[in-house]
């Protein structure tokens, strides 16, 4: 028995090795490349070969890498968001053999043991699903133990998720076409610690959607190049950071199991560059090897200079952190590839509309460390730039180089993005409460500041800082600052940590900036100043000065007429931002990120007084003078002419093909209305109120927005009484959209329909004849929805949407990093 089992071992092994070629066999007359891998071009047969180290694992472990996807050309739509340069996800990838195949296998890191008994470490490591990424049959086989796998289909898939994106933006349901995909060789280029390999992708549709239709050369058949990094992992020199809330860092967070009873089982370890002293001992020292970001080749002057200048506003903060000459910004050498892993680069995406600049790149996902930094910025920004500065000063200027010249400003506001970009590469987060402090951070998101000049005009000639602001210094400092030998790096830290905050530099971010029902005005995007209202009330003296003086001459030479319409949508809408940040004053709570003993304050409510402030600044934006335009305007905003498809920039419309002036006071109504009652801020209306009685009420909000909008005494001019109407139904809608909201709390929506009942009684109340139907038709509107008919009639309908603000047809939370940096500005 003993010697048949032998004897069919021995048959067995050798039937295996006898079937296989060596590699040498196999790869006769290939093209062999060395690199990280070495690997075998097969271009009569559009094949590639991967060589792969004999098992050296108890696993059959072959080698282990950082792997990262991408695609190096796009759709070139925003709203689906398929970039130029997009990167994906890196993994760590274990190639591993198993039986007659090799699998590209991902490790679970999201749980691990940070130990080093081996037995506790796999409890963990068995107790999570790993992945397999792709599996090859086994083609060829050395003495040694060498394998040979074909790739070819490893780099011949959707390993972007092309299709899945496509789907989930509603452009219909594409597939792969493999007779239009094929693996591109002039794209596979081979370095010592990396490959960088390429293929053409094309995906069929027989119902491609209208944005693939619009931007792709065939909607039913778009091609992408999609790009494969396989990166050396990094040498274990790298030391992971631990992450402060308080510090302004991205994260890499895991579970580990490893951790002390007494110690929390989450762990979070910053994301940054490696950056090493040649003297860690000195205060101030050379370092090993510099942070180098490129420009893309790509980019246009005068922009690239600007972008290269802009990038090196992080400069002074790596100096003010000890290191000398460690961050320099430089145009990509030509030829090489923006996507190989070895240059941080800033690339330059074209796009079919304005659309969003994002920052991120390819991190150890085991430590944090950033690998390559990898910037997108959109072309089209600084146009839209441009177009608003035409809008606020006139485009006489334009092109002159003046202080009031808009390609100078639109120049000084991408400097800014550069850096603000650069700066999530380098590892750092928004911080949206920077403003209140000056221009503290190029992780803010900046308004120009546009200054009233003593001739009744504007100034451009201050809009934009320059440089790192205080913020940024310290949070260089956090992140990349080297500490003597047997320095106490946690201790150091906190000293860190303290001096931002003795220096009163807040940091928050974008959960409390962004969702619509925020409560901290100090988190907010596109504002100045640490008064909100003080601000608000500055912008409306901007808007009424910049409306008083539009019409065509805003308008660059050589353009239709009635494209002037898109140049003044930006600056109708021009304080949109400042009313969200106001509105969040109403029922306002002020916090900070902090920990335990470091002497910040709680949830703090805003002042009553400052709540009342900020009621009374909003509502008197809805004062008809400050939603009317005037009439020589109006005479100017004629149909677009044959050939101009409508943009998605312009006005919505009820009476097209003719410009809509009330339906533009009912759109900036609705922003009021809208941030006013969002459920949330009525909520917190409520329940500060119950704690504390001097707070403004629900009640108080409510009754105030009609009493302010249903004056005792309607306005006495005609031209303004049909916009305070349109105030008035825009006011009703928004009541109306609160007590039907199931989301909001029963106190809120019994406050809303209390308000509605009351306005509803009086609206009975004798009236001129003018304003008879309006009265009657609102009384009837709030009847149909207390009454509750078992058939419910037409709704009140709602304002007409504002043209975008944030770019055009994509929610906060798309791209890099959860970044997406977009905006008007």
């Amino acid at each position: 028995m003993r010697r048949s089992l032998l004897l069919l071992l021995v048959w067995a092994v050798p039937a295996f090795a006898q079937d296989l070629p060596t590699i040498t066999e196999k790869t006769k007359n290939l093209e062999r490349r060395d690199g990280l891998f070495v690997h075998y071009l097969d271009r009569d047969r559009g094949k590639i070969w991967l060589e792969l180290p004999a098992p050296a694992g108890p696993r059959g472990e072959l080698a282990s890498f950082l792997y990262v996807e991408g695609i190096t050309t796009g759709l070139g739509s925003n709203p689906v968001g398929l970039d130029r340069g997009q990167l994906g996800e890196a993994r760590l990838v274990t190639a591993r053999r198993v039986g007659a195949r090799v699998l590209f296998e991902l490790p679970n890191l999201k749980f691990r043991a940070l130990t080093r008994d081996a037995a506790e470490a796999e409890a963990v490591a068995q107790s999570f699903a790993p992945a397999v990424l792709w599996g090859a049959e086994i083609a060829a086989r050395e003495p040694d133990g060498r394998l040979l796998v074909e790739l070819t289909s490893f780099l011949v898939r959707d390993a972007h998720g092309i299709v899945a994106t496509l789907e989930n933006t509603g452009q219909g349901s594409f597939s792969l076409d493999p007779n239009r995909s094929a693996v591109d060789f002039g794209g596979c280029l081979a370095f010592p610690d990396n490959l960088e390999l390429e293929a053409l992708l094309t995906f069929q549709s027989n119902r491609p959607g209208r944005l693939v239709r619009a931007t792709a050369a065939l909607g039913e058949a778009p091609s992408f190049v999609q790009h494969h990094s396989l990166i050396r992992l990094p040498d274990a020199g790298y030391r992971p950071r631990e992450f402060d809330p308080r510090a302004g860092s991205f994260a890499v967070a895991f579970a580990d199991y490893a951790a002390p009873l007494a110690a929390p089982i989450e762990r979070r370890w910053i994301v940054r560059h490696r950056l090493e002293k040649t003297d860690p001992t000195a205060a101030r020292s050379p370092v090993k090897e510099p942070i180098v970001y490129y420009v893309d080749r790509g980019v246009p002057e005068p922009v690239r200079s600007a972008l290269v200048e802009g990038a090196r506003f992080w400069a002074p903060a790596f100096e003010a952190a000890g290191f000398e000459n460690a961050y320099r910004v430089e145009v990509l050498p030509e030829g090489v590839h923006p996507l190989d892993v070895r240059y941080n680069v800033i690339q330059w995406v074209h796009r079919a509309t304005r659309g969003w600049s994002y920052g991120g790149g390819v991190i150890d996902p085991r430590t944090g460390e950033m690998i390559k930094g990898h910037v997108s910025l959109g072309s089209l920004r600084i146009r839209q730039d441009r177009l608003i500065f035409e809008g606020l000063v006139g485009a006489a200027e334009t092109g002159k180089g003046g202080p009031n010249d808009p390609l100078v400003a639109a120049l000084a506001r991408i400097r800014q993005l550069s850096a603000h970009e650069v700066g999530h590469t380098l590892g750092f987060n928004h911080n949206f409460a920077a403003s209140t402090y000056g221009r503290g951070s190029v992780m803010d998101y900046p308004a120009p500041l546009v200054g009233l000049a003593a001739d009744g005009g504007l100034d451009l000639s201050n809009a934009y800082a320059v440089g790192p602001g205080a913020w940024d210094v310290l949070t260089v400092r956090y992140a990349y600052s080297e500490f003597p030998p047997g320095a106490d790096e946690a201790a150091e830290l906190a000293k860190i940590v303290r001096d931002g905050l003795e220096q009163g530099l807040v940091y928050l971010s974008d959960a409390d900036a962004r969702p619509p029902g925020a409560s901290n005005a100090a988190a907010s995007l596109w504002d100045n100043g640490a008064d909100p209202v003080v601000e608000l009330a500055h912008l409306a003296e901007v808007r009424r000065r910049a409306l008083a003086r539009f019409g065509l001459p805003n308008l660059g030479p050589g353009r239709p007429a009635a494209l002037v319409e898109e140049v003044l949508a930006p600056i109708y809408f021009y304080h949109r931002y400042q009313i969200d940040v106001v509105a969040k004053l109403v029922g306002g709570v002020d916090y900070r990120y902090s920990l335990p003993g470091d002497g910040q304050p709680g949830a703090v409510p805003v002042a009553a007084e400052r709540q009342r402030a900020a009621l009374g600044g909003l509502l008197d934006l809805l004062e008809p003078a400050q939603l009317d335009l005037p009439e020589a305007l109006l005479a100017e905003l004629v149909p677009r002419p044959v050939e101009h498809d409508t943009n998605p920039e312009m006005f919505a419309t009820r009476t097209a093909p003719l410009f809509d002036a009330l339906g533009a006071a009912t759109s900036l109504t609705g922003l009021v209305v809208d941030g006013l009652l969002q459920p949330e801020r009525a909520a917190r209306l409520v329940d500060l109120h119950r704690r504390n009685p001097a707070m403004p009420s629900l009640d108080e909000v409510l009754r105030t927005l009609v009493t302010r909008t249903f004056p005792a005494k309607p306005t006495a001019s005609p031209r303004h009484g049909a916009i305070q109407r349109a105030v008035q139904s825009e006011v009703v809608h928004g009541l109306v959209s609160l007590a039907a909201n199931a989301g909001a709390s029963p106190a809120v929506r019994a406050g809303a329909e209390a308000t509605l009942a009351r306005l509803q009684r009086e609206l009975e109340a004798p009236s001129a004849a003018v304003e008879r139907d309006h009265r009657v038709y609102l009384g009837r509107e709030i009847a149909r929805f207390l009454n509750r008919p078992a058939t419910p009639g037409p709704e009140l309908p709602a304002a007409p949407a504002a043209p975008p603000g944030s770019p055009i047809g994509v929610d906060w939370a798309s791209g890099g990093f959860g970044d997406g940096c977009g905006e008007s500005w």
